[in-house]
């Protein structure tokens, strides 16, 4: 809940610091909630070491973009991978990320707080309709597309694909993970729910 993002339009993402929504609007009772909010926000900022107040972020996603979704990392949760050292990316306690899928098929994975593009995913070879992030913090992303298809990557393994779901016959629209991130649930054309184990 730290972050709003919305896309504005074409190829243009805004990201908004939740305390500052709040600031903005008038809404009874929610000025302690706004104050307590904004004494979490700022976080380590890894390139200069000081701590930043968080801030407004306009993104150029480069396509129209169909989907957004956010993650956060949690630190007991280990990574899938053995080979840890070889990464690009160590997500801390304190990551937040937005992807967005586009257009032209390709997921872009943007630093919340920075606004820098970390990961460039491009599997996919129609729109990509929708994306979540498994609930337990382990930055398992699943996307959803109109090629048909479901793809699960592994954003703590530099974004690598772990598989690929072909249930549906016609396009894929939505998808979500139950509570323990251990199934996930997607709807497509021709009413079609499909769930499967993800274990």
């Amino acid at each position: 809940g730290s972050y709003f993002a919305w896309s504005q339009g074409h190829r243009i993402v805004k990201l908004v610091p939740w305390s500052q929504c709040l600031n903005n609007f008038s809404l009874h009772g929610t000025k302690n909630v706004a104050n307590s909010i904004s004494t979490r926000l700022p976080r380590q900022n890894s390139d200069s070491g000081q701590k930043n107040k968080p801030c407004e972020h306009i993104i150029d996603c480069g396509d129209i973009v169909w989907s957004l979704a956010f993650g956060s990392s949690v630190p007991e949760k280990q990574s899938r991978c053995v080979n840890i050292e070889w990464h690009r990316f160590k997500f801390g306690q304190d990551q937040l990320l937005l992807a967005t899928g586009l257009n032209n098929g390709r997921i872009k994975i943007w630093d919340v707080y920075t606004g820098k593009l970390l990961l460039n995913l491009m599997d996919h070879t129609e729109v990509v309709r929708d994306l979540t992030f498994a609930p337990d913090g382990s930055l398992i992303l699943v996307s959803a597309s109109r090629d048909k298809t479901l793809r699960v990557w592994d954003l703590k393994d530099d974004g690598n694909m772990m598989k690929v779901l072909r249930g549906h016959q016609n396009w894929v629209y939505g998808c979500a993970f139950s509570p323990d991130s251990s199934i996930l649930c997607s709807v497509g054309a021709s009413k079609a729910v499909v769930a499967a184990i993800l274990v």
